[in-house]
């Protein structure tokens, strides 16, 4: 059942501070005070919050459909695996797949482990010959960048020490943007698989997608796309983006935790050996061997998370109804709002891109004299949740001369007003702690 969201009956053709009050309306846990201030949630980009129509979703498959999927005969059984793989196609039509294109993962996480894994299982003896085209060894190269988040840079490390292939990196400049003319130079002939985030969950860049995807295909690699911090925020089509493999996380775009997709082209998919093996994943077992249904259901052994991927497609159609364009501008403006202020106060150094260049509504920043964790329990103490550390990311702060950083993320449900609190809050951080 698709719930409209309510502030949808008086939409206007942007995003506004109006409209997002009302979108507030449709969260719950929004309406509440922290240390007796009114709650402003700055950390979506770690986990965003449920609508109500997410919540409801899932709650009515377990009040009336709960049932396991593609294994009974029974009405309850019949209407799960309808819900379930309906919410499949809403989800892969979200970011413009076929149905039969999108696994369901726990997370972005799982989806990269996966891959790795499986080009590993392509890489051992007895594997089979449509697999090779995954296979690696000695000599052949895997390519990240410096800025990836650790689940897309500890899966390749362990995949190039287990195969003998070279892990190789596109460095970032002082200012965190990736080196493209050094990674014209890394992309090259040895090259299997380059992987990089499309957006970045520390700096907000936009990565140049068609730039990368273009040098891969050159060099005739395989192209991985860590989608999480893009998903949620402005419209994508991993079709139009040309790439191989995409992923990406629920918990970051409304959905509850423990839910996510792997995007992989049909073709790469159907040759690729499975990760996991058991039950609902195969065609004909017998004492000895097995055989192995075609994808998604190659790729999803043992009873799948149904409500979490019902509550995903929720999450999806909310996104989707309200518009990732509307969604994207607005969070444009306020990243632009949380830049701007940042610079204007003394000792703030923000990460990525400067004012007035294209970045995501999200922004980290390192306050002189004064440790992140400390920056972060001062603004809790505002009611500000903001995330601080160094976000999975630990060789991008070391890049950078940091151990951590405070980051401020935005999403559809923040205003203005969130984005000035915040700011004011921050301007205080020195003072108090007498930095």
């Amino acid at each position: 059942m698709v719930v409209t969201p309510a502030h949808l009956s008086r939409a206007a053709a942007t995003l506004g501070n109006d409209e997002v009050r009302r979108i507030r309306n449709d969260f719950p846990i929004l309406h509440q005070s922290v240390n007796g201030k009114p709650l402003i949630y700055l950390d979506s980009g770690a986990t965003s919050q449920n609508p109500l129509s997410v919540l409801e979703a899932e709650q009515e498959f377990y009040e009336q459909r709960n049932s396991a999927v593609h294994r009974g005969a029974h009405h309850l059984a019949v209407e799960a695996t309808e819900v379930f793989e309906s919410a499949r196609e809403t989800v892969a039509a979200f970011i413009g797949a076929g149905w039969d294109e999108l696994i369901w993962t726990s997370n972005a996480t799982e989806g990269l482990n996966l891959l790795s894994y499986a080009f590993l299982n392509a890489s051992l003896p007895g594997a089979a010959p449509e697999a090779a085209r995954f296979a690696l060894a000695p000599g052949d190269e895997l390519v990240v960048t410096e800025m990836e988040h650790h689940a897309n840079l500890i899966p390749w490390q362990q995949l190039a020490e287990r195969t003998g292939a070279t892990l190789k990196f596109i460095p970032v400049d002082d200012d965190g943007a990736l080196d493209l003319e050094a990674a014209a130079r890394i992309i090259g002939s040895r090259t299997r698989v380059l992987a990089f985030t499309h957006a970045s969950n520390v700096l907000g860049t936009i990565n140049p997608v068609d730039r990368l995807v273009a040098l891969a295909r050159a060099a005739g690699a395989l192209v991985v796309l860590d989608a999480c911090q893009s998903a949620p925020h402005l419209p994508l089509d991993v079709k139009a983006l040309d790439v191989d493999f995409a992923v990406f996380s629920g918990h970051k775009m409304l959905a509850p935790t423990g839910i996510g997709g792997l995007y992989g082209r049909s073709e790469l998919l159907n040759a690729m050996p499975p990760f996991l093996t058991g039950g609902s994943m195969i065609t004909t077992v017998t004492m000895e061997r097995a055989a192995f249904l075609p994808s998604p259901q190659r790729f999803e052994a043992g009873t799948q998370r149904i409500s979490q991927a019902i509550a995903l497609a929720a999450a999806a159609n909310y996104l989707s109804e309200t518009g990732l364009s509307r969604i994207h501008g607005w969070e444009a403006e306020l990243g632009q709002r949380l830049v701007q202020g940042l610079e204007s106060i003394p000792g703030i150094r923000v990460l990525g891109p400067a004012a007035g260049q294209d970045r995501i509504g999200l922004a980290a920043f390192d306050v002189a004299g004064v440790h992140a964790h400390d920056v972060g329990q001062f603004l809790d103490s505002r009611g500000i949740a903001v995330r601080v550390g160094h976000h999975c990311a630990q060789p991008l702060h070391r890049r950078l001369g940091l151990t951590a950083s405070t980051r401020a993320s935005t999403y559809l449900y923040n205003t203005t007003d969130d984005v000035d609190a915040f700011l004011n809050a921050v301007a205080d951080v020195r003072a108090y702690f007498q930095a």
